[in-house]
């Protein structure tokens, strides 16, 4: 993942962290800062075990409350440059977690999803071609469940607003017994940079002026107040006593807010919030 997107970039290069901490936990950071295309991206392995397992991930499993965890995940954020290419995020993890009289479970999580500020039907439709391809060989209703479940989570209650088109989110996932489980999450992993890197590639040199910036800057916004208000990873990371400066390298370089601003009718930026960033059935409309 780093590799390609030095590539795209065409510049830049990962710095690459390697933070051993205690109880058996590691930390692997990679991150590329102001780049000519990509303003900055975050690529972070972590491995962390503990002997209590954080709020965030026992709200789906209150039998384990207070118990022991091991897990295990590898998680990435792309800001570009340019306003017409689109902010993307994955995430990919394990879980095992048990208590004392209680047996130990395990399952997967993660799946990607795209936050554009310009929108493109043909970015939008290849982006949710490759998400359906990826889940195809493992269930007939896999997209559409783990289509639904993104819609539903990058969802920001207090704007009444998605964060983005969507893509794929999966929790608790066990189908089929180990091994064909982690296929699928194979499989979405390996899908992502063929569902990411021609969308940068295509977008990346497009013309834009002072408004797209700063619109750009206004939207991404949004994508701050969800990481930190609402995210699942963010608030276990925190909870973990993970290293706040790996947690929070996944937020944008620059942003900004303006009070109560709506673009106005008729422009491309009324057109994303219009059409765009609504839940839509996108292969359908292919």
């Amino acid at each position: 993942m780093c590799d390609a997107l030095e590539a795209a970039d065409g510049s830049a290069r990962f710095c690459h962290d390697d933070l051993p901490r205690e109880g058996g936990r590691r930390s692997r950071p990679r991150v590329l800062e102001d780049g000519e295309h990509v303003e900055r991206a975050a690529v972070n392995f972590s491995h962390t075990k503990g002997n209590q397992l954080p709020p965030a991930a026992t709200e789906r499993h209150p039998d384990l409350a207070g118990g022991s965890y091991e897990a295990v995940s590898v998680s990435l954020i792309v800001h570009p440059r340019n306003p017409y290419a689109p902010t993307s995020h994955a995430n990919f993890r394990f879980f095992l977690a048990g208590r004392e009289g209680v047996a130990s479970v395990w399952w997967f999580g993660g799946g990607f999803d795209l936050t554009p500020y310009y929108g493109f039907d043909e970015d939008c439709r290849h982006w949710h071609r490759t998400a359906r391809d990826a889940c195809a060989p493992f269930g007939a209703d896999l997209y559409a469940r783990c289509k639904k479940a993104c819609d539903e989570y990058f969802h920001l209650p207090h704007r009444g607003e998605p964060r983005g088109v969507g893509g794929l989110f999966f929790d608790d996932y066990d189908e089929g017994g180990f091994e064909r489980a982690f296929a699928f999450v194979c499989s979405a992993s390996d899908a992502y940079l063929d569902a990411y890197i021609p969308l940068l590639e295509r977008r990346k040199n497009h013309p834009y002026g002072e408004r797209e910036r700063e619109w750009q800057l206004y939207r991404r916004g949004r994508y701050v107040e969800f990481n930190l208000i609402y995210d699942r990873g963010t608030r276990f990371g925190l909870e973990a006593g993970a290293r706040t400066e790996s947690l929070l390298a996944s937020l944008p370089p620059r942003v900004r807010w303006q009070y109560d601003y709506t673009p106005e009718r008729g422009t491309e930026e009324a057109r994303l919030l219009a059409e765009f960033l609504k839940p839509r059935d996108w292969i359908s409309d292919d």
